[in-house]
């Protein structure tokens, strides 16, 4: 349970951290990207590890809410699985190199 709320977390951070301030990108790059405990992130600010906590938490909210205006996760999400069902379809076609191809553009905008 804990990995599927970090995977998504990562998710939701790589769509959406345009929108967060430095600070808060920072925080969640360090904790959620390079494993940083919150005692480090405290360090490294010179904050209470409380304060770290809040803003991390804060943040997490924040992303989730973007989410449920913007749907750029579950839209990527649903792309990844046409996607997938359009590769399992042209392996068991006589036109796969094509569809191949075309598989492979609508990728590259992901």
């Amino acid at each position: 349970m804990m990995l599927e709320k970090t995977t998504r977390l990562n998710y939701l951070f790589d769509f959406y951290q345009s929108l967060l301030t430095p600070k808060q990108k920072s925080y969640m790059s360090l904790y959620y990207l390079d494993d940083f405990s919150l005692g480090e992130i405290a360090e490294e600010y010179n904050v209470s590890r409380q304060a770290v906590y809040d803003n991390i938490k804060r943040t997490e909210a924040m992303l989730e809410q973007y989410e449920e205006k913007l749907l750029l996760f579950q839209k990527f999400q649903k792309r990844q699985e046409l996607m997938t069902k359009l590769r399992e379809f042209s392996a068991k076609t006589d036109r796969n190199a094509e569809i191949g191809s075309l598989l492979n553009e609508l990728e590259k905008l992901d």
